[in-house]
């Protein structure tokens, strides 16, 4: 049965993740080598070291998440000390948060630091796409059904956004709004659900009018200038992306080398987080771009594929939270290099420097194979006549721990 399983893997996502994860870890040296020297007074391959660090940690972790059976995961313990922690985490932000470009968004433990934001983003995939599954019976039913996971994702990107962390509770908002959509809901449903909304933005809309320069700071308002005028507040709040423009435009077709690029020389700030696109479009031109922009293009669809074939309702959503997840994080990153939507400060999945995304991200690869196996075992059981051929249930208790750790059905 060892060799059905291992078989069943999509290994495809796997070596996509592996080479985004790597080639990101070499452009992390390219863009960060002259910015530690400068800025920080640190060795050149400062950045290089801790993010090769960060893909040992993320990728034991993803071994972990892609072997554990993922429906594991809709224990009703787990989802409750999961969201409590989660809440838990972004309030100690609050308290005793590290502060960074603006943003109380990290947590200190000893050398390194920890952004629970990010580790939000994957609690409210899986809590979310755990509890509708189990609502599936009464979905519609708007008090109970609906409702209560909608406060939970409200809570948390409101955490998120007082930090403040726009993008990524944007990010968070719009990854729970696309499992909602996807969970199964009559679209009548969902109306309800959007006028409620809409009531609600009525309500606070008075509040907000007097509380806008605390909803939108100063910064905040600062990437919106830059946005529409880059080029007439180049000294100011355009300065990014018309260096990002440079960087762009600079690459051409095949790029002027790797590590032969000049705006990370002090003239595209932080370039090896949230701008290192408009590196690696600067040293590696078209080609380069192309091979990022292809990469998470299939984990997003082959993302969107796994959940629509899973037959199993958690399963499905969790499948289609990540490649939500992916997606939109890409999408503002981009469009924020390349002026199609304000900067946001949101990092590029898997090629931008940082500890809490490559293994939050390598956790969403676990699981994303993991569905992937147990979707194709079931599938190709489905095909089999013999009468000896286990179901992806039978793994699943092989796999399984004691059981007090069992699945509540």
């Amino acid at each position: 049965m060892f060799k059905k399983i291992m078989k069943s893997y999509d290994y495809s996502i796997i070596i996509i993740y592996i080479l985004l994860s790597v080639f990101g870890l070499i452009m992390i040296y390219s863009s960060s080598m002259v910015w530690a020297v400068q800025r920080y007074n640190y060795p050149a391959d400062y950045f290089y070291e801790k993010q090769k660090i960060n893909l040992l940690i993320a990728f034991v972790v993803f071994l972990f998440f892609a072997i554990f059976p993922y429906k594991a995961f809709r224990n009703k313990k787990f989802l409750i000390v999961m969201t409590c922690g989660a809440v838990f985490g972004l309030i100690a932000v609050e308290i005793i948060g590290h502060t960074s470009n603006n943003a109380q968004s990290w947590i200190k433990l000893g050398l390194r630091t920890i952004q629970p934001s990010e580790f939000v983003k994957m609690s409210v995939i899986i809590y979310l796409s755990a509890v509708y599954a189990n609502k599936q019976k009464y979905i519609d039913q708007l008090n109970i059904g609906v409702l209560p996971p909608v406060f939970y994702l409200i809570l948390v990107c409101f955490l998120i956004k007082i930090e403040p962390d726009n993008g990524t509770a944007l990010i968070t908002f719009l990854i729970g709004i696309v499992i909602i959509i996807c969970s199964g809901m009559r679209f009548k449903t969902i109306a309800k659900l959007v006028t409620l909304g809409l009531g609600l933005v009525a309500v606070l809309s008075p509040f907000i009018y007097f509380k806008f320069d605390s909803f939108f700071t100063k910064g905040n308002m600062g990437r919106i200038t830059g946005y529409l005028d880059p080029f007439g507040t180049y000294n100011q709040e355009g300065y990014h992306l018309v260096n990002s423009y440079l960087a762009i435009g600079s690459g051409g077709l095949k790029g002027v080398g790797l590590g032969q690029g000049i705006q990370k020389y002090g003239y595209l700030p932080e370039a090896h987080t949230d701008f290192i696109m408009a590196v690696i479009a600067e040293e590696l031109g078209v080609f380069g771009v192309a091979f990022v922009i292809i990469g998470l293009a299939y984990l997003v669809l082959r993302g969107i594929y796994i959940g629509v074939k899973s037959r199993d309702p958690f399963g499905s959503m969790l499948a289609i939270g990540i490649a939500a997840m992916i997606g939109i994080q890409a999408f503002i990153n981009l469009g924020g290099m390349s002026g199609l939507i304000p900067i946001t400060g949101v990092t590029l999945p898997f090629i931008s420097y940082g500890g809490s995304s490559i293994v939050i991200l390598s956790i969403a690869m676990g699981l994303l194979v993991n569905i992937s196996m147990f979707t194709n075992f079931d599938e190709k059981y489905k095909t089999d006549k013999k009468k000896d051929h286990p179901d992806s249930a039978t793994v699943q208790k092989k796999f399984q721990r004691p059981q007090s750790m069992r699945i509540h059905q």
